[in-house]
């Protein structure tokens, strides 16, 4: 090719305008878009996770439990049945406390207008292991202590105790079941109640007690 064609060729290039940009293909716009989207719906979940909050509550069938107290109260701590209702109670063998959760609720309950005591070691087996709920004493106070923010349910700590609760049963006793949150009384099924900070929870059968707790005063730093 001569010179004069060369020439000729490079003129017949038009560059484009000096700081104009370029429109960018269709497609880089859709995948950009498609990929942010992810990455905001990751980030969404990761953050429901980690609060706890896409967990849903336990729900326990109690017919399915072995060994459920039968008698009348006082009733035991259950020891004697935890292992074997662990799994169904969706509830783990700890070797120590995991606090990175860490939350009390106050239990009382009655039958026939009579306070049943909630025993010490609910959830604990001896040397062996504890578990996410459990008591410690005599004074009603549910401990919920876990590596995980997640929902427990009062069916859960009944499963441990194994006393079976419903919308109408505490153990033997069924057919008049009473349940109040924070001195209001509630309808439904208590066992499926989720277990918050300082709630002060009451269940009763057959006759209701004559005063009805809406508060517990839990010791400093529980």
């Amino acid at each position: 090719m001569s010179k004069g064609k060369r020439i000729r060729a490079q003129r017949d290039v038009v560059p484009p305008p000096v700081g104009k940009k370029q429109p960018l293909d269709r497609r880089w716009w859709i995948g950009g878009a498609a990929l942010l989207a992810l990455v905001v719906v990751g980030v969404a979940v990761a953050a429901i996770r980690s609060s706890g909050q896409a967990a849903k509550p336990v729900h326990v069938e109690f017919a399915q439990l072995p060994g459920l107290q039968d008698g009348p109260p006082p009733w035991n701590n259950g020891a004697g049945e935890l292992q074997d209702h662990l799994a169904l109670l969706h509830l783990d063998p700890l070797a120590q406390e995991a606090l990175a959760f860490h939350i009390h609720q106050h239990l009382d309950v009655y039958v026939n207008g009579k306070r049943v005591t909630v025993p010490p070691s609910i959830g604990i087996l001896g040397s062996s292991f504890i578990t996410e709920v459990h008591t410690h004493q005599t004074d009603g106070v549910i401990h919920v202590e876990s590596a995980q923010n997640r929902p427990y349910a009062l069916a859960q700590f009944f499963g441990e105790w194994s006393v079976r609760l419903s919308g109408s049963c505490l153990g033997r006793y069924c057919g008049q079941l009473h349940w109040w949150l924070n001195g209001k009384p509630q309808t439904g099924n208590p066992a499926d109640l989720v277990l918050k900070a300082h709630q002060e929870i009451v269940v009763a059968a057959g006759k209701a007690p004559t005063r009805i707790p809406s508060s517990y005063a839990f010791p400093a730093g529980e």
